[in-house]
């Protein structure tokens, strides 16, 4: 804060056009320490391996061995999207229109560009650009329908992203978490990646296990907002039941209704709260809505 203070203070004092200049470079410099620090708010996460919200999702819907998400999930793929967005949000790159008295609630609300600098991330650029060429704006519950290719809009199907899980997946690989194999399913070969840094998995496991549990404050507000963004992203990808599988009947069941009660909280009293993340309780009002 008091580089950011002293940068300001320079600007102005050297005129209007060079303040502009130090307004963008600053704007530059924020978003660039908002990308460095993305991983760093949970003591407990590793220093070696940089994963977004997309790609734990994915990682924890993922059958180790099998090396693909069960047949039956049909909810992980808006929950990929929601995590794009909200992955977005904490990078400083969108958020949402300042409430009014006409649009006060969280999906009326819509999602606007704050920067439009390139985050590294090809699904989380592509989103981007998307978001900065629409006019008007959409809501976070419309955009989640265009990423997903849910829309009855055929005019914007071009939104539609593509092969997210492969993709996604690909990142993993790349990082020595996954690998690539191919398995014949009867009348079709497959393309799958089994868990092979099984460690990577069992800490992002135990993250979330703890955070309901150990480190339970039983207030949202108080939580790590990216440990919160994953239990909602989870719930909502229908993926966290398989993430407490591994505990005890009665701390399961312990995880489970505490997890049961923070999903089950009103977003929009809680996008309200001060420090709240507003896009992590958009997209949750978005989910519950579907």
């Amino acid at each position: 804060m008091v580089r950011m203070s002293s940068l300001t203070h320079r600007g102005r004092r050297r005129g209007a056009e060079v303040g502009k200049n130090s307004e963008k470079e600053l704007e530059g410099e924020e978003d660039s320490h908002q990308d460095r620090c993305l991983d760093t708010d949970d003591s407990g996460d590793s220093k070696d391996i940089r994963l977004n919200l997309m790609e734990e999702v994915l990682l924890l819907g993922l059958k180790d061995k099998e090396g693909y998400t069960s047949f039956w999930n049909d909810c992980i793929s808006s929950g990929l999207r929601g995590g794009i967005l909200i992955e977005l949000a904490m990078r400083g790159r969108i958020h949402l229109e300042p409430p009014t008295i006409r649009k006060k609630r969280l999906l009326d609300r819509k999602v606007l560009l704050k920067s439009d600098s390139p985050t590294g991330d090809v699904l989380l650029d592509e989103t981007l650009k998307h978001i900065k060429a629409t006019e008007p704006a959409e809501t976070v519950q419309t955009w989640i329908e265009l990423l997903t290719g849910e829309t009855w809009n055929p005019f914007k199907l071009q939104y539609q992203l593509r092969n997210v899980r492969e993709r996604i997946a690909k990142n993993l690989v790349e990082k020595g978490i996954l690998t690539t194999e191919k398995q014949n399913f009867l009348l079709f070969d497959m393309t799958t990646h089994p868990v092979t840094n099984t460690t990577e998995k069992q800490r992002l496991v135990r993250k979330l296990q703890e955070s309901v549990l150990e480190r339970w404050v039983n207030d949202p507000q108080r939580m790590d907002r990216r440990t919160l963004a994953l239990l909602v992203l989870a719930h909502s990808s229908d993926v966290l039941e398989s993430v407490f599988s591994t505990l005890a009947d009665d701390r399961y069941d312990i995880a489970m209704n505490r997890a049961k009660d923070l999903v089950e909280l009103d977003p929009e009293v809680e996008g309200t709260k001060h420090s709240a993340t507003e896009m992590i309780w958009a997209v949750l009002a978005a989910f519950n809505k579907s």
